[in-house]
Formats: C-alpha cells, sequence, structure tokens
C-alpha cells in the first residue's frame, strides 16, 4: 500500500523576527528549496524568505489552504508566538525535512 499524500503549510522568514510569508504545499523540501534558489520573482525573493521556520502536515489539499488563509489574516504577534513556541531559535528546518 502506499504513502497516503501529505500537505503542508508553512511559514519561512527573512531572519529571526523579520519578515515573514505563509504558504501551502504537497512537496515542501521542494518548495522551499525554491525559496531558498530565489526561482520566482515574488514576494519571498524579494523580502529574503527563505528560512523555514515552522511547519504543519494535514491530510488534504483543502485543510493545508485553509489553514494558509486563517493565518493570513492573524496578527504578526500571533506568528511569532507559534513559531518560537516549536522553534524557539528560529533554527532553518530545511535540513530536517524528511519528505
Amino acid at each position: 500500500m502506499g504513502r497516503s499524500p501529505v500537505f503542508y503549510t508553512y511559514m519561512v522568514a527573512s531572519r529571526r523576527n523579520g519578515t515573514i510569508y505563509i504558504g501551502s504545499t504537497d512537496d515542501l523540501a521542494r518548495r522551499i528549496h525554491h525559496h531558498k534558489i530565489k526561482a520566482q520573482d515574488g514576494f519571498t525573493s524579494r523580502h529574503g524568505c527563505d528560512r523555514l521556520v515552522w511547519y504543519k502536515t494535514h491530510d488534504t489539499r483543502e485543510s493545508a489552504f485553509i489553514r494558509e488563509r486563517r493565518m493570513k489574516d492573524w496578527r504578526r504577534s500571533w506568528k511569532l508566538m507559534l513559531i518560537e513556541a516549536a522553534n524557539p531559535t528560529w533554527t532553518d528546518l530545511y535540513e530536517t525535512l524528511n519528505c
């Protein structure tokens, strides 16, 4: 039996307490790599958001997308609290991915 698909909601940052971007994807390692090499000219490349500081897995694409949209409406302080609760040193989690 094959592995069930996994979807992700994630946050990348430019640095500790820097600019934050929230996204969702079905291939977290590939997506973060694209942020790191600035594959697309957009918000993350303009603001240097390439440090994966938080992510959550979901069973469906829809639930990942809904979480992304809700989090984008959050106050910045709530986003910072979520990051710091899971990753207090703002370590780049990209190297630890087992996707």
